[in-house]
């Protein structure tokens, strides 16, 4: 079944690029970025560079392992466009999937090319993490919607919601991505002016004379509240409309990783954004947008199960 070995796969892909995503924290929160120089796709000149520094082994790693998603996204496109009919709309989202994994490997060469990394505290880095982190989101979408659509059918058409339905639900999306957004660049004012103590870094986020990265850090919270305000509303409407098992699954996790978000979003501020806290609220923000859209998938489509055991291969 074409179907299950699409399903397998691309779940097996989503897991990997949140885990190169997680990495590729790690490599900022620790300033490793400059590990491998203004040199990209080489290392410091060389294909396999000498692992001299650390920080040369950690970006080398990650550019190792950013290498492999690509390969495996990939596969991944081949296998979709010789296995599904023509129409089919799991190939459309394994073309993003492929096309939004290019794009996050030219921001990734731009960002070291263009030296904004490590200790570099420019505002086009600034837009540039955000950008990254969009991107990002719109890649992990991509390969969410194909293991949805592979593993409990493809949709056939949209159901029937009124105009106010579409205009908070675009409103939302936008909401997630300006909160994304808003928390790569509060993590980037940690890594590059990290605070001695929560008073102090109270202190500094008010100060109107602080750099415009240590002043931004206090709109990420107000983004966090307002978008928690609207995804609450909007879960509200959706368990009136979801009955499908996995969609009351997605929204039942939903709530409680955003809660959970909320939380951690406290502690990281509390304890001074140590590393493996900026990570763990990435991993969370990652599965909120992916929960998201679990729910949101469940909520615009009637489902063709029948789909499932499709087998006849065609040309793209």
């Amino acid at each position: 079944m074409n179907n299950r070995r699409i399903s397998i796969f691309s779940g097996f892909l989503l897991i990997y690029n949140i885990l190169v995503i997680l990495f590729g924290a790690f490599v900022r929160a620790t300033g490793s970025g400059a590990g491998c120089g203004a040199h990209w796709p080489l290392c410091n000149g060389d294909f396999i560079p000498r692992p001299e520094q650390v920080e040369t082994i950690i970006e080398f790693t990650h550019r190792v392992t950013s290498g492999f998603s690509l390969v495996f996204v990939l596969i991944l496109f081949v296998m979709v466009f010789r296995s599904l009919n023509k129409g089919n709309p799991i190939r459309k989202a394994a073309f993003f999937s492929l096309f939004f994994t290019i794009t996050e490997a030219l921001v990734g060469a731009g960002l070291v090319l263009f030296e904004l990394v490590a200790g570099n505290t420019s505002g086009i880095r600034a837009y540039s993490v955000s950008i990254h982190l969009i991107n990002t989101y719109l890649l992990l979408g991509s390969i969410v919607f194909v293991f949805v659509w592979s593993t409990f059918g493809v949709p056939l058409q949209k159901k029937d919601h009124s105009k106010l339905f579409y205009f908070l639900t675009y409103g939302l999306i936008l909401l997630l991505l300006i909160l994304g957004a808003s928390g790569a660049i509060t993590a980037l004012g940690d890594t590059l002016f990290p605070s001695e103590s929560f008073a102090s870094g109270l202190a500094l986020d008010l100060d109107p004379t602080a750099h415009f990265l240590i002043r931004l850090r206090v709109y990420h919270p107000f983004v966090a509240v307002i978008t928690g305000v609207g995804l609450g509303l909007y879960l509200r409407y959706a368990k009136k409309k979801i009955h499908s098992r996995h969609g009351k699954l997605g929204l039942d996790l939903l709530t409680g990783f955003y809660l959970a978000q909320l939380i951690l979003g406290g502690l990281n501020v509390v304890l001074l954004a140590p590393i493996w806290m900026q990570i763990v609220h990435l991993f969370v923000a990652d599965s909120i947008w992916i929960l998201f859209l679990v729910v949101l998938n469940d909520l615009l489509y009637h489902f063709n199960l029948s789909s499932l055991p499709q087998t006849e291969p065609s040309n793209p």
